[in-house]
């Protein structure tokens, strides 16, 4: 029997280097044109939300933070309590970028639901980042 999928994972490759690519992931105002509003910092400990339209604010909190390689962050605690992680590699002159959404419940409804949400709409979400990195 086959274990049941409770991450997210998707493989991009960008053709910006990791700063720029680094820049999208951490500037508040950056971010917000890919994808959603919130004062995010790469610093470990900092607490913020993140404005997702109808399902309102989202609490995130920084977890790790290697500039231009890693940033890991808490997602929507107390309702999904899943975590985000983005690594940067450099490739040739760009970035492969790897993101992970982890922790799902499956034994939650409102979990089942996010993950088949979300894995659907992560790659869209991906594809305005590398607009946006194209300006």
């Amino acid at each position: 029997m086959t274990e049941p999928r409770t991450t997210i994972e998707l493989d991009r490759f960008l053709p910006h280097p990791p700063a720029k690519v680094w820049h999208a992931l951490t500037d508040p105002r950056t971010h917000a044109r890919w994808w959603a509003a919130g004062d995010i910092r790469a610093e470990v400990g900092h607490r913020f939300t993140l404005d997702m339209g109808p399902w309102g604010e989202q609490p995130c909190e920084v977890l790790a933070v290697e500039p231009e390689r890693l940033l890991r962050y808490s997602f929507a605690e107390d309702t999904l309590d899943t975590t985000l992680t983005w690594r940067l590699v450099p490739e040739g002159t760009g970035t492969r970028l790897l993101l992970e959404h982890a922790g799902f419940d499956l034994d939650s409804p409102l979990g089942r639901s996010a993950l088949d949400g979300m894995g659907h709409g992560w790659p869209h979400v991906l594809d305005r980042l590398a607009a946006t990195l194209a300006e």
